[in-house]
């Protein structure tokens, strides 16, 4: 560990980094299931903030799908969102650049000393091929990350983070040291879960709702300075 880490800064990727948008997990569970892509109904409390193999069983089951057929599909499921990220790179980075202020953010954080790293309920390799298309890897340490092939329950993947953490480092992940940055409720709510500090940005809610779940700052946008200003607070308090 160099002498110079400040702390460790775990992003959220859709919603946070980037806009959310379903069409890729409604491409996946279209074609996992044999369903018409009009015919996908996903569930309205359990998509955002969620895992993808949580999201694609529920949406299944909701789209008509049998439970048990739901559940039996989710292994070719990580093979056709391979495919389906794969072959819509082009269309990614037309309909989903990285928010503004992003790209800056992460570059202040790591010139000011913090790894960076994501916790996402995205399949690692749909997470790597967006992060990658919207050029926000670059300072994105994601062999310590946690991805949503880890755990199916978004809650037992801050473990995921200490663990490959310690592994990489030779060290215990200092919670008092560790910033989540999200943008919904169950960010926040995982965050607490873990003991780590927590930032809600309001891309998708209003700011006020997002308080009343009580994270330790709220912020409207991601702001360079802001962002530095609220994780330097957080790590070293």
């Amino acid at each position: 560990m160099s002498a110079a880490y400040a702390g460790l800064v775990v992003w959220d990727v859709d919603g946070t980094l980037i806009p959310a948008d379903l069409r890729w997990l409604r491409r996946a569970v279209a074609s996992t299931y044999g369903l018409e892509e009009e015919s996908v109904v996903f569930p309205k409390s359990r998509v955002h903030g969620y895992t993808d193999e949580s999201i694609v069983v529920d949406t299944a089951i909701a789209s008509g799908v049998q439970p048990e057929v739901a559940e039996g599909g989710v292994e070719r499921f990580h093979e056709v969102m391979a495919r389906v990220m794969s072959d819509g790179e082009q269309e990614l980075a037309r309909d989903q650049p990285a928010y503004p202020g992003a790209a800056d953010s992460m570059t202040s954080l790591h010139e000011h000393g913090f790894v960076q790293t994501v916790l996402t309920g995205n399949l690692r390799v749909a997470a790597e091929v967006k992060l990658r298309v919207s050029g926000l890897d670059r300072y994105l340490d994601q062999s310590i990350g946690a991805f949503g092939d880890d755990a199916r329950d978004r809650f037992e993947l801050p473990a995921v983070v200490m663990k490959r953490f310690a592994a990489k480092f030779g060290t215990a992940l200092d919670a008092n040291r560790t910033v989540v940055i999200g943008d919904a409720p169950n960010d926040i709510a995982c965050a607490r879960h873990a003991g780590f500090h927590v930032i809600a940005v309001a891309h998708r809610m209003p700011r006020n709702e997002l308080e009343q779940r009580s994270p330790d700052v709220a912020l409207d946008r991601l702001d360079a300075n802001l962002v530095l200003s609220a994780v330097v607070k957080l790590a070293v308090s």
